[in-house]
């Protein structure tokens, strides 16, 4: 198994260009394309203008997202006319849902490819350059490739590794069970191994991914079941591991048992993501979500028992297909009662082939509007207020790198997962340094370094 390659000594095929919409999921994708391309003896470059092979890795969650995502590929028209023997390749959620639009839409690009074959771009790519034609190759087999863990890492210190792909929810609102299959999960074997590697190689920091990690472990037969706690108690003892995330939980499956681990072991991040979605039990069941206001509220209050510094941040829709001013309002009251760490906020968003495609809706969009800026307004406040209580403190901080403002400050990220922004010395990125907090924003914290790493 290897995790990053060297650089190549064989003769350069060209130049690669990847763009990445989405979520975590999308980037570790990104990042075996990477390890894919490299492997053809294409080397990276960070100006499309420059590319022979463009890969734009999609997101279908949203419509927006759908849209930036047709501009996108149109901007690429040009290139194409400049360099004719550009490839063009378009993959990832909505390459699978829309193929048939790319298609029909941008007659220019060249391969279309879904998320469950990313391992056959090599022969995509020699046959374009035997063909005049587009190819389109949307594959779902289920299985999880035998070199998943094949990537190159965008940063040394720092990974992504998933432990399963699809999932079994069904959200009627939600369209990725479409494009990314059925929930299988990694054997523990494979993601100890790879977790070793990782930690070998430098990484101090993982987040584990999946659609729904709680589920992990299901689809095993019972000789060989696991649950995702016992799969984080045993990633928790590898040695250099000195931050653990894990990303998405979903409410329902949340166990008793995992709280219980995140308490026992320090390198685990206390900072959980639980998506709420809606304070309605109405709309929580038009949405297929399998609990209620009153199981999300007890699950809140028991991890905040448990954990007493855990932060919990959240997804919330506003203006789902048939929501009224009292289901908002509930989602407005609950908002406000359990005072979110930070939230994600969406308007809801209608994707072909779900079952929330079908319901009805008469609620006007100014209204829906109006609702999202009530709903964002309340969180942002607590966000800040939340955020308040650490001015004064000193923290743990791993520094990730330049704020990217071109401000000169650099950015890193507490055990909670907050932003804060401080100066430095670009050389202590990927490093754990303890940072006083000066100042808070909503989104993020000012600080200084305190102690020795000036």
């Amino acid at each position: 198994m290897e995790l990053q390659i060297k650089t190549k000594t064989k003769s350069c095929a060209g130049y690669y260009y990847i763009e990445t919409f989405g979520c975590q999921m999308n980037e570790f994708d990104s990042e075996r394309l990477s390890f894919i391309l490299e492997n053809l003896n294409y080397l990276k470059t960070g100006r499309a203008e420059d590319a022979d092979l463009i890969v734009i890795n999609t997101c279908a969650v949203r419509k927006k997202a759908e849209n930036r995502l047709f501009g996108h590929i149109g901007n690429l028209k040009a290139l194409k006319l400049i360099n004719p023997d550009l490839i063009i390749c378009i993959g990832g959620c909505a390459a699978a849902s829309l193929r048939e639009k790319i298609i029909e839409k941008f007659p220019f690009v060249d391969i279309v490819f879904g998320t469950k074959n990313l391992d056959a771009l090599p022969d995509l790519i020699n046959r374009k350059k035997r063909l005049s034609d587009g190819i389109c190759s949307i594959e779902n087999s289920g299985d999880i490739p035998h070199d998943f863990y094949s990537f190159k890492r965008r940063f040394g210190f720092k990974a992504f590794l998933p432990v399963m792909v699809g999932c079994n929810n069904h959200c009627s609102y939600c369209i990725v069970p479409h494009v990314r299959g059925s929930e299988v999960s990694v054997k523990p074997e494979k993601i100890i191994e790879a977790a070793k590697m990782l930690s070998n190689s430098g990484t101090v920091e993982i987040t584990l991914l999946g659609q729904n990690v709680n589920s992990y472990g299901n689809d095993f037969n019972e000789s060989e079941k696991i649950t995702f706690a016992q799969l984080l108690d045993k990633i928790s003892a590898i040695e250099g591991l000195k931050r653990i995330r894990f990303m998405t939980s979903h409410p329902k499956d949340f166990s008793d048992e995992l709280i219980e681990i995140i308490g026992k072991h320090k390198n685990l991040a206390k900072h959980i993501h639980l998506p709420l979605q809606a304070g309605s039990d109405r709309i929580l069941g038009l949405m297929n979500r399998k609990y209620s206001r009153k199981d999300y509220i007890n699950l809140y209050r028991k991890i905040k028992t448990v954990l007493p510094g855990c932060s919990v941040t959240t997804d919330l829709i506003v203006g789902f297909p048939g929501e009224t001013e009292d289901d908002f309002n509930r989602t407005l009251d609950l908002v406000g009662q359990l005072r979110f760490h930070r939230a994600f906020t969406f308007l809801y968003s209608q994707r072909k082939g779900t079952a929330a495609e079908k319901l009805p809706d008469s609620t006007k969009p100014g209204e829906k509007k109006a609702w999202f800026s009530r709903l964002t307004e309340l969180q942002n406040g607590i966000s800040l207020e939340e955020n308040k209580k650490s001015v004064g403190k000193i923290f743990e901080v791993l520094v990730e790198g330049s704020a990217g403002k071109n401000n000169g400050l650099l950015e890193g990220r507490l055990e909670n997962n907050t932003v804060v922004n401080f100066e430095g010395r670009r050389e202590l990125a990927g490093k754990f340094i303890n940072v006083e907090i000066t100042d808070a924003r909503s989104f993020y914290l000012e600080g200084k370094i305190a102690g020795d790493n000036r």
